[in-house]
């Protein structure tokens, strides 16, 4: 890499801001970019632990609603994360507990809380499930969300937020124990075997209402369950096993990302085309870190990758 004469930090920051640290990283040896992985790693599932505490004090030290919470805020895309949180905030657990032994009602207070049932007045599941809304939502004091709340343009038929909430609708009616199914995954295969749910029936055939598809069974599929067991068990079991002070959950956790793909985002694109650098998702988070906590940052002092590149150059190019 040539230094030029300007400073070693500026020539890090211009470096960084094009994930040009990664020349660095491939060219090092497992065992020393492992060591890399590990500090950002842990420093990820520690920046995502005060996330999962701050959620945890807002729901009241209920581990539970939690999760439920967590879930929800998950299982959408980036652009409506916000929005499934409001979900989650508007139709409490324990009135989807209450009324887990008929998955249809589950169904309905989600996707009639979400105030998307509005967009189609004309589709007769629809109308059947407004008018079963209108007792749930007495019944349980549920102010419904506005549709506007959600992103809905140029969104993947797999993503529309309708759909995910059917299949939410299905995991949270049929799962039970949840906090201990969450805790015992050990693999990607416990998490897709977990999460791998369908659609109600109606949904076979469409993934909007009154717009039929192919009939197919609208399921999880692996990449969403990765995601899930990257972004919301992992961060369970780290959370849980450092509130409990239990080292064998927060391994668990690091064993787990070790034990998923890599994911493939625009950042971690980014960094792998220097080589194979994310193989398993605590590869992938470990980069990530390195994106936004320091490449962004320009924080290159601080940086771990930064502080070994400058270790490296010649005192006469200081």
């Amino acid at each position: 890499m040539t230094w030029g004469r300007r400073s070693i930090p500026d020539e890090l920051r211009e470096e960084a801001s094009r994930f040009e640290c990664g020349r660095y990283l491939a060219a090092l040896d497992p065992l020393h970019r492992t060591e890399i992985y590990n500090a950002l790693g842990y420093e990820r599932l520690s920046r995502k632990n005060r996330d999962v505490n701050r959620f945890y004090a807002e729901c009241r030290s209920d581990w539970p609603q939690t999760f439920y919470l967590m879930f929800l805020r998950t299982l959408g895309d980036e652009r409506n994360k916000d929005a499934f949180t409001t979900l989650a905030r508007t139709v409490p657990y324990a009135a989807i507990l209450r009324e887990k032994l008929v998955p249809h009602n589950v169904e309905t207070m989600l996707i009639g809380a979400s105030g998307l049932l509005d967009m189609y007045p004309h589709d007769e599941y629809i109308l059947k499930m407004k008018s079963n809304f209108q007792y749930l939502k007495n019944k349980y004091g549920i102010a419904p969300m506005n549709a506007s709340q959600w992103s809905l343009g140029k969104i993947h038929p797999n993503n529309h937020p309708i759909l995910r909430l059917s299949q939410a609708a299905m995991f949270l009616a049929s799962v039970r124990n949840v906090m201990d199914r969450i805790l015992e995954c050990r693999t990607a295969k416990d998490v897709n075997a977990l999460f791998g749910v369908e659609t109600s029936k109606y949904w076979y055939s469409r993934y909007t209402p009154a717009n039929d598809s192919d009939k197919i069974a609208k399921r999880i599929g692996q990449m969403k369950t990765d995601l899930l067991g990257i972004n919301l068990v992992v961060q369970m079991q780290f959370a849980y096993g450092s509130y409990i002070n239990n080292e064998t959950l927060r391994s668990r956790a690091m064993s787990l990302l070790e034990n998923i793909s890599a994911e493939d985002n625009s950042i971690v694109r980014s960094w792998n085309r220097h080589g194979k650098l994310a193989k398993t998702a605590f590869d992938s988070q470990a980069l990530i870190q390195l994106r936004n906590e320091y490449c962004r940052q320009n924080s290159c002092d601080d940086c771990p990758v930064g502080r070994r590149m400058a270790a490296r150059v010649p005192a006469e190019q200081l």
